[in-house]
């Protein structure tokens, strides 16, 4: 069956290719006959180049033929060749050729780690590796770079998006936007790292075919009165915490809410915080004591300077679990403590 068509010399000339095929083939209609040949190219430009030639050579002889003087053509543009298809049950699979993903991916590693030393956060770097390794090596795996086309990725996206499987609801457990754009990230790194290589001349067009609008909605946030009623609730559970065993967690949670109310920062940003990123200065510009903090993000260390409000709690919290310099002021974000906070004050629980 025909997958795609185009038609020249005014309609007396298909290009086309078959299904399950690289290559693009060519036909006419001559003499109450049809006439049909691969063209060998997987470039529709080239192969429609060699159909021209080979349609005007098809001409001549169909003109000899009928004045009764027809020749072979000597030096016809390609010899007629039996077409390779794509690997079908009981044919013989094509071997792949030359250096494969895995030899690729190997040489990305090896160079991301050295290059971006001290420029990159350690865990951006490491998400690079846990890429490679536990999505794209096993699916592409001793893959030619050669055969890595933009179908072979659009294939790669339908494969994360249907191969696991939810044993609850029985539906593919489809990853996050952001995830599955953080990998196709970092296969175009490691195709960039054979192109220098010289070991495929080009990348292929690695673009979505369909993409959707991407993220359309805002990014949560409270208003003034939705963050009063929430640090008000955590400081009536910190003075009167449901257990006397949970009251230290209940009034680290507490100083948690009111430092990022105060910072600004990102619940990811708070969580590798340590006790020495942050200082206690006087700003040149208000005259008030604030925290300026060190932000370690994926491209290295950014500053945050915070609101007079961030003082008091990140103090409650140093003293309280005596932190040493290395270790971090709140870690984790604690889901499950702001899920109940949440529900019994008439906010939705975070996902």
């Amino acid at each position: 069956m025909t997958a795609e068509n185009h038609v020249l010399m005014d309609g007396a000339l298909h290009v086309y290719r078959r299904e399950k095929s690289r290559f693009w083939q060519c036909s006419t209609y001559l003499s109450r006959r049809n006439h049909r040949q691969t063209t060998k190219e997987v470039s529709l430009a080239a192969a429609k180049d060699f159909a021209r030639d080979w349609y005007m050579e098809r001409c001549v002889e169909d003109r000899q033929m009928r004045r009764g003087t027809a020749t072979l053509l000597s030096n016809p543009v390609q010899a007629p060749i039996a077409e390779p298809l794509a690997p079908i049950d009981g044919r013989k699979r094509r071997e792949p050729t030359g250096p494969s993903f895995a030899d690729a991916a190997k040489a990305f590693i090896d160079e991301f780690e050295v290059i971006t030393q001290g420029q990159r956060n350690a865990g951006y770097v490491e998400s690079k590796s846990i890429h490679v390794r536990v999505h794209l090596a096993p699916f592409f795996g001793d893959t030619a770079l050669a055969d890595i086309t933009a179908g072979k990725v659009q294939e790669y996206r339908v494969h994360r998006q249907t191969s696991r499987i939810d044993p609850k609801t029985g539906k593919p457990k489809r990853p996050a936007r952001a995830t599955l754009h953080g990998e196709i990230v970092t296969l175009r790194q490691v195709l960039k790292t054979a192109n220098r290589k010289g070991w495929i001349a080009a990348i292929p067009d690695m673009s979505a075919p369909y993409k959707t609008s991407g993220k359309l909605e805002h990014r949560a946030w409270f208003s003034p009165e939705e963050y009063k009623l929430l640090y008000e609730a955590t400081r009536e559970r910190a003075k009167n915490p449901p257990k006397p065993r949970w009251r230290e967690v209940c009034e680290t949670f507490h100083d948690y809410v009111l430092f990022m109310g105060n910072t600004g920062l990102r619940p990811d940003e708070s969580a590798r915080i340590q006790l020495r990123d942050v200082k206690i200065v006087d700003d040149e510009s208000t005259g008030e004591r604030i925290l300026e903090i060190e932000v370690r993000g994926k491209r290295g260390v950014g500053f945050c300077k915070s609101m007079p409000g961030a003082i008091l709690p990140f103090e409650r919290v140093r003293d309280r679990k005596q932190l040493k310099p290395t270790d971090p002021i709140f870690g984790k974000t604690p889901r499950e403590l702001m899920n109940t906070v949440w529900t019994c004050n008439g906010f939705v629980p975070v996902e």
